[in-house]
């Protein structure tokens, strides 16, 4: 048996090399911890796709269970899920993020 919300997750998360699930989107954070993520990706000079978890509240319970994390926002690269403010926070101030993006074949502006 399959289940449609993990389905359709799995398909996002799929959908971009890198995929942000935030409150809000990107040209518009609606919490300070996706726009902290939003300006780290836009500082790295990445594209990424925003989804808006509070446009659906399907995807914002799924996205937990999905990747066993309780919190938004929840980064996801090449299909694999990386973590969220704080891990993503920590991994650029550490440069480990740019050097992630890079391994993964994608360009950055620390690159």
């Amino acid at each position: 048996m399959t289940n449609p919300t993990v389905e359709r997750i799995k398909g996002i998360v799929g959908s971009d090399d890198i995929v942000l699930f935030m409150k809000g989107v990107p040209a518009a954070p609606e919490c300070g911890f996706s726009a902290s993520v939003v300006q780290i990706l836009n500082g790295l000079n990445v594209p990424f796709k925003g989804v808006n978890v509070l446009a659906d509240p399907q995807v914002r319970e799924g996205i937990k269970a999905f990747s066993d994390w309780p919190t938004i926002p929840q980064l996801y690269v090449k299909g694999e899920f990386l973590g969220g403010a704080d891990i993503v926070r920590a991994m650029f101030q550490e440069g480990e993020l740019a050097v992630l993006f890079a391994d993964k074949g994608i360009a950055s502006a620390a690159t």
